[in-house]
């Protein structure tokens, strides 16, 4: 052959067999020593000869050749054929098992260690060697300038070569991988949902729990998880565009308050809630039976008739949440913390990570089940406040902050008096608003089913009979919980020391926990009376007027 045909066959698969060399061997620097052997037979061997039917066969056969020399020469440390390519790369000298598993290894690392290259180095080093794309066309489709094309593929090699030095020592995480035992939010949520969604996979909860103390490169985060960083990557975008992780540079932080409690900070836990509940629930609900309040205020009951017990089971959580303002420490404002999300949610996220050989906090299984309290209302018209619990339906579900516009909507036209379409009539009945008796057209009765304030002067009076209480023992409730608050900021990063304090103002007031202590106080001392099937569908919902 001639030269100048020789030299247009070399170069045209200079890249071809670079990247064939790459594949199967231990080393970039080896991979392009084969590749120049390779080659410079190849160039020889067509000067030599006219009688080539098929070029590129002949060319493939010199590589394979080649390559086997090279596994010969170095055969106690194979660095990656396929096996079944094996048999054709070695001829007559088999590898052992051992060496097999060996390359197997080595090769696996080598392309995990492609992973551990940036976003861009990672692409650039795929349509170079593996699309077999020359840099100019990698420049055109990336839209960067040719020389940053090739500074790229230099300093990929670089970080090859070392990631295929070193001994990644994944930790823990990598086979014993952290579980939210519970995820929850305060404020307002997003058009995408509960704030759970977000956090639905194990690699989701895993990054943001492996960042919660200190910032790290995906790269970090990825040797913890023992995960390749191309999942951890597009995961942790995603977490830090809706605001569950803070961009720090090339670093990622956590921005969700995680709880991990010891059996220390659950006794804690447990001691403060146990003993507040039972003096407040216990003197709130004496001082209601006795204030007349039940009588005298415009309360609406279930099916038109007053029933008391029903009436504490919405009264109870609602002035326990409600009440006691006055004595609120409202150093830390919501505004100042909470984080505001692409799709719309303002809010500060929580999440519970429980240690199998630590005692769960008392009632975490009923807290699972209760949400709330929940807020919603019509500018300057009415308000509903509603709880979930372990004995209402499920009525607060992922969409309920969306629907909660039309119930609001529908209950104020109906509270002054419009007369609603029978689909509307239908709707409020079936989320357990009103019951009806008749048709709209015929003789027709409607009641509420849940606890209506009408005046603010009735809600005025409610909410004092717990000032009194709450102010009467505020001392008393500063010293439960302060060694508890002291602990848990001990154990929270500084950066969200300022969003953990927000909520830890609001124990004994707004407070999930203590509303579910004071229920399970009176509930099981015999005063309040499991509800019915039929009122748990609108157990614990107040509405009142603005």
């Amino acid at each position: 052959m001639n030269r100048t045909d020789a030299e247009k066959w070399t170069t045209e698969y200079l890249k071809p067999v670079f990247g064939f060399a790459l594949k199967k061997c231990r080393s970039i620097e080896d991979a392009e020593d084969l590749s120049q052997e390779i080659m410079a037979k190849v160039y020889v061997a067509l000067l030599k000869r006219d009688d080539i039917e098929d070029v590129s066969k002949f060319i493939w056969t010199i590589a394979h050749n080649c390559l086997s020399n090279y596994y010969r020469d170095n055969k106690h440390s194979f660095t990656g054929v396929p096996i079944d390519e094996v048999e054709n790369c070695l001829c007559d000298e088999t590898p052992t098992a051992e060496a097999l598993i060996v390359e197997r290894e080595e090769i696996s690392k080598l392309y995990s260690e492609i992973a551990y290259l940036s976003k861009l180095q990672r692409r650039i080093v795929i349509m170079y060697y593996y699309e077999n794309k020359k840099q100019e066309q990698i420049a055109k489709e990336l839209n960067i300038p040719v020389g940053t094309v090739k500074w790229h593929l230099f300093e990929a090699k670089k970080e090859l070569k070392r990631g295929m030095e070193i001994m990644r020592e994944p930790s823990e995480l990598k086979f014993n991988p952290k579980r939210f035992d519970m995820c929850s939010f305060s404020g307002k949520i997003g058009t995408k949902g509960d704030i759970s969604n977000f956090f639905r996979s194990a690699i989701s909860q895993n990054i943001v729990y492996t960042v919660r103390y200190e910032a790290k490169t995906i790269n970090e985060i990825a040797d913890e998880l023992g995960v390749s960083p191309v999942y951890v990557e597009s995961e942790a975008e995603f977490l830090e565009e809706y605001g569950f992780l803070l961009k720090q540079k090339d670093k990622y932080l956590c921005n969700v308050l995680i709880s991990e409690p010891t059996e220390e900070l659950n006794r804690l836990h447990d001691e403060m809630y146990l003993k507040a509940a039972k003096i407040f629930a216990n003197e709130l609900y004496d001082e209601l039976m006795k204030s007349k309040l039940l009588d005298e205020c415009a309360l609406g009951g279930f099916n038109d008739t007053r029933d008391n017990n029903f009436l504490m089971w919405a009264l109870i959580p609602f002035i326990t949440a409600f009440s006691g303002e006055n004595t609120l420490d409202k150093s830390i404002a919501f505004s100042d913390v909470y984080t505001i999300r692409p799709d719309g949610g303002k809010n500060i996220c929580y999440a519970t990570v429980l240690t199998p050989d630590v005692t769960p906090p008392m009632y975490n299984e009923e807290m699972k089940k209760f949400k709330g309290p929940f807020w919603n209302g019509l500018t300057d018209k009415i308000t509903l406040w509603t709880v979930d619990s372990e004995w209402s339906k499920n009525r607060i579900e992922e969409n309920y902050q969306l629907t909660v516009v039309r119930d609001l909507t529908l209950l104020y036209n109906y509270l002054n008096d419009v007369i609603l379409s029978e689909d509307d009539y239908a709707y409020l009945v079936e989320k357990g608003y009103i019951s009806v008796s008749g048709k709209p057209d015929e003789i027709f009765k409607t009641a509420l089913r849940i606890v209506y304030i009408k005046d603010e002067e009735s809600q005025k009076k409610l909410l004092t009979i717990g000032d009194k209480i709450k102010e009467k023992y505020q001392d008393e409730f500063k010293k439960l919980k302060e060694a508890y608050i002291n602990a848990v900021l001990q154990n929270t990063p500084k950066h969200l020391q300022n969003m953990r304090m927000y909520g830890l103002q609001h124990i004994f007031y707004s407070d999930a926990w203590f509303i579910l202590h004071c229920l399970k106080e009176l509930v099981n001392n015999g005063k309040l009376t499991l509800p019915t099937e039929k009122q748990k569908q609108s157990l614990m919902t107040v509405l009142f007027n603005q």
